[in-house]
C-alpha cells in the first residue's frame, strides 16, 4: 500500500479499505456479545443451571483479558494483519466448539478458546487505528466502528432471541462461522498495511504468572461464601497463591526486557487514571449487562427475543454517544469532561436499575438501560484516546492492549463478583425451594406451579436488586477516579506501520 507523498499519511480511500477490514473482525466480537447475552439464561438452564451463568462469561473474559497484552507485541513481530487474522481463526474454532458443547464444563472450556481469539480482535483493531489515524482525527473515524456496533446491537439480540425461541441456542455460536469466513476474505484484501518488523521477545513467563494469579483471585471471588466458607483452607489457600503469583508477576515485569505490562507506563498519571477508570467501568458494565437478560426473562417475563429488543437502548446509547463525543473531540481537541459526565450518568443508571422489580414496565427498563448506554459510550472511547495520546509511539500497541486489558479484567471480576452475590442471595431467598428449580431455563421456570414460580421470580428480583446496588459504589468510584484525569493536547500526527 502506498502513502500519500504530500502528507505522509494514508489517503481517504486507503483508510476506508483499512476500516473495512477492521470492521469485519470487530463485527465478530460485537455480535458475540449481543447474541450470547440473550441466550445465556436458556443455555445455562439446558446444560447445568443458573449457578454456572457467571462462569460462561468469566471464562471468555479471563481468556480474552489475559491474551490481550500479548497481541500487541506479537503483532509487532509478525504484522498486525497476520495476527488479526489468526485471532479471527481462533475465535471461529472456539465458536464452533461452543456450539457443539454437551456439558457446562465443555462450554466453559470452549468459551475460553473463543476468548483467546476475541482478545486480539478489539485490541488489534484499536491499535491499527492508532497506527494510521492521529489522535486529533481519530474521533471522526469512530463512526465506522460505531456503525459496526449499531448493526450488532440490532441484529445480535434479534438473532439470539430468534435462535433460542425458534431453533436452538447453539446457533448463537454457529452464526459466527459465516461471518468469520467473510471477515477473513475481507481482511485478506483490505487490511494491507506497510509492515516494519519490530524485534521483540514475548514475556510468556509473565503472561503465565498473570493468568494463574488472576485465576486464583477469581476463584476466591466466585467460591468464597458459596461453595466454600470464606475462612476455609481452600479459599485462604487460593488467596495466598493468587497474591504470591501476582507478586511474582510484578517482579518478573521489573526484570524482563519486554514485559507484558511495562512498569514505565504506570509512571504516567494519564495512563494510571485511565486504566483504573476502565477497570472500574468494566466491573460495573459487565456486572450489569450480563444479568440484565436474566432479569428481563425471569422477572419481567420477556421472551428471549423480547429481552434482546429491550437491550437495544443500551447498545444504541453506547453507539450514539461514542460517535457524537468522538466527532466533538475531533473538532475541539478537548476531552476531559466527557468521561466525568459519562461516569456520573453510569452511577445514576445503576441507581435506577436497582429500583427495578417485578412491577417495572418494559418501557421503564428500556429508559434505564439507555441512560447506562449513554454513560458508557461517553467514557470508554475517550479513555482509550487519552491513553494513546499520552504514551510514546513505541508503546502504542502495548498501552492500547493494557487499557483494553484493564477494562476486560474489570469485567472478569465484575461477572465473578456479582455472580457470587447473585448465588448467595438466591440461596438466602429460597431456602425452602427445591434446588432443581434453579437448574431450569426461563421457559421451564414459567411452567412451574404458580406458587413455586412466584417464589422464584421474587427471589431472583430481590437478588438482582442487590447485584445492581453493589454496582453503584463501583460506578461512583470510577467517577471519583476520573476527576484526576489530566488533559493533554491531542497530537496531530499518527505513526503508519505495524503490518
Amino acid at each position: 500500500m502506498t502513502i500519500d507523498e504530500a502528507t505522509g499519511r494514508l489517503t481517504n480511500r486507503q483508510l476506508q479499505l483499512v476500516f473495512a477490514g477492521l470492521m469485519s473482525g470487530v463485527l465478530l466480537a460485537a455480535l458475540d456479545q449481543t447474541i450470547v447475552a440473550t441466550a445465556l439464561p436458556t443455555i445455562v438452564g439446558d446444560l447445568g443451571g443458573l449457578a454456572h451463568l457467571s462462569w460462561v462469561v468469566t471464562a471468555y473474559l479471563l481468556a480474552s483479558t489475559t491474551s490481550t497484552p500479548l497481541y500487541g507485541k506479537i503483532s509487532d513481530l509478525y504484522g498486525r494483519k497476520t495476527v488479526f487474522q489468526a485471532a479471527i481463526v481462533i475465535f471461529l474454532v472456539g465458536s464452533a466448539l461452543s456450539g457443539l458443547a454437551q456439558s457446562m464444563g465443555q462450554l466453559i472450556a470452549f468459551r475460553a478458546v473463543q476468548g483467546l481469539g476475541a482478545g486480539g480482535l478489539m485490541a488489534l483493531a484499536i491499535a491499527i487505528i492508532g497506527d494510521v489515524v492521529s489522535p486529533r482525527e481519530r474521533g471522526r473515524y469512530q463512526g465506522y466502528i460505531g456503525a459496526v456496533f449499531a448493526v450488532a446491537s440490532v441484529a445480535g439480540p434479534l438473532l439470539g432471541g430468534f435462535f433460542v425461541d425458534h431453533l436452538t441456542w447453539r446457533w448463537a455460536f454457529y452464526v459466527n462461522l459465516p461471518v468469520g469466513v467473510a471477515a477473513l476474505l475481507v481482511t485478506s484484501v483490505a487490511l494491507d498495511l506497510p509492515f516494519r518488523r519490530t524485534g521483540h521477545t514475548v514475556d510468556y513467563l509473565g503472561a503465565a504468572l498473570l493468568v494463574a494469579g488472576v485465576t486464583c483471585v477469581l476463584l476466591v471471588t466466585v467460591w468464597g461464601g458459596d461453595r466454600y466458607e470464606w475462612g476455609s483452607p481452600t479459599i485462604l489457600g487460593l488467596a495466598a497463591m493468587g497474591a504470591l503469583l501476582l507478586g511474582a508477576f510484578a517482579v518478573q515485569e521489573q526484570r524482563t526486557s519486554e514485559p507484558v505490562l511495562p512498569p514505565r507506563l504506570f509512571r504516567d498519571p494519564v495512563f494510571r487514571v485511565a486504566t483504573a477508570t476502565l477497570f472500574l467501568i468494566g466491573v460495573a458494565m459487565f456486572g450489569a449487562i450480563v444479568f440484565l437478560p436474566l432479569f428481563l426473562q425471569v422477572v419481567v417475563g420477556a421472551s428471549a427475543t423480547s429481552s434482546g429488543l429491550l437491550l437495544l437502548p443500551l447498545m444504541a446509547g453506547i453507539v450514539a454517544s461514542s460517535v457524537v463525543v468522538g466527532r466533538v473531540i475531533s473538532r475541539t481537541g478537548r476531552y476531559r469532561w466527557y468521561p466525568v459526565a459519562g461516569t456520573a450518568l453510569m452511577t445514576i443508571a445503576m441507581g435506577l436499575l436497582a429500583t427495578m422489580d417485578a412491577n417495572t414496565s418494559r418501557t421503564t427498563a428500556s429508559w434505564y438501560v439507555a441512560v447506562l448506554g449513554v454513560g458508557l459510550g461517553t467514557v470508554m472511547p475517550v479513555m482509550i484516546l487519552a491513553v494513546q495520546n499520552a504514551v510514546d509511539q513505541r508503546d502504542l500497541g502495548t498501552a492500547t492492549s493494557a487499557a483494553t486489558f484493564s477494562r476486560s479484567m474489570g469485567g472478569s471480576f465484575g461477572v465473578a463478583l456479582f455472580g457470587a452475590v447473585l448465588a448467595s442471595r438466591l440461596a438466602h431467598q429460597l431456602p425452602g425451594v427445591d434446588a432443581e428449580a434453579l437448574q431450569a431455563s426461563p421457559s421451564q421456570l414459567r411452567a412451574l406451579p404458580p406458587a413455586a414460580h412466584q417464589a422464584v421470580v421474587e427471589a431472583v428480583a430481590q437478588s438482582l436488586h442487590v447485584v445492581f446496588l453493589a454496582a453503584i459504589p463501583v460506578a461512583l468510584a470510577a467517577f471519583l477516579v476520573v476527576l484526576f484525569l489530566r488533559e493533554r493536547p491531542l497530537r496531530e500526527s499518527a505513526h503508519i506501520g505495524g503490518g
